[in-house]
């Protein structure tokens, strides 16, 4: 289920709240259903495998002017 951001238009608190469906979403503070939806960005949780480094050049192209000479083409 996702997890939406709310502010109140009337105390303008502003909240996380996991919806279910077509639940109504009020203020947890207090209790309007007036209620506008932030735009927020994705996040992902858990463990981050470090980069992998670019690519280099193969040197299996074969061109004269040496390895890794066909990617400045």
């Amino acid at each position: 289920m996702p997890v939406h951001e709310y502010t109140c238009r009337a105390c303008e608190t502003s909240f996380e709240e996991l919806v279910f469906g077509d639940e109504k979403v009020v203020c947890p503070e207090c209790k309007s259903a007036k209620v506008d939806k932030r735009f927020s960005t994705f996040a992902a949780h858990g463990e981050s495998a470090p980069a992998a480094p670019a690519p280099g050049s193969c040197g299996t192209c074969g061109d004269p002017r040496g390895p890794g000479a066909c990617r400045r083409n």
